[in-house]
C-alpha cells in the first residue's frame, strides 16, 4: 500500500493550498515515516481541533499497516 498517496490525498483534500503540500517518505524495515509541510495558513486545517484531523489521519493510514506488521509515522513539519 502507497501510505504517502493515500496522505497526500486527504491532505489535499483539507488544505486552501494543495499545490504547496509536500510529503517526504523516509522508509524503514519495520516502519515508515511520513514527513508533511504545508503552508502556515494551512497547518491548522491539519492539526484540527485538539489534534482529531492529525490524529484521524494517524489511525486511517496505521490500520492497513497493523496487518502487514508496519507502523507508519506522520510527522507534521512547520
Amino acid at each position: 500500500m502507497d501510505y504517502k498517496e493515500l496522505v497526500e490525498y486527504m491532505v489535499k483534500s483539507l488544505v486552501d493550498h494543495p499545490e504547496q503540500v509536500e510529503i517526504n517518505e523516509i522508509e524503514g524495515e519495520k516502519s515508515t515515516i511520513l514527513e508533511l509541510k504545508v503552508t502556515k495558513d494551512d497547518i491548522g486545517k491539519i492539526i484540527g481541533k485538539h489534534g482529531r484531523i492529525a490524529r484521524a489521519i494517524r489511525t486511517i493510514i496505521n490500520v492497513p499497516a497493523l496487518k502487514y506488521g508496519k507502523r507508519v509515522v506522520l510527522e507534521i513539519l512547520d
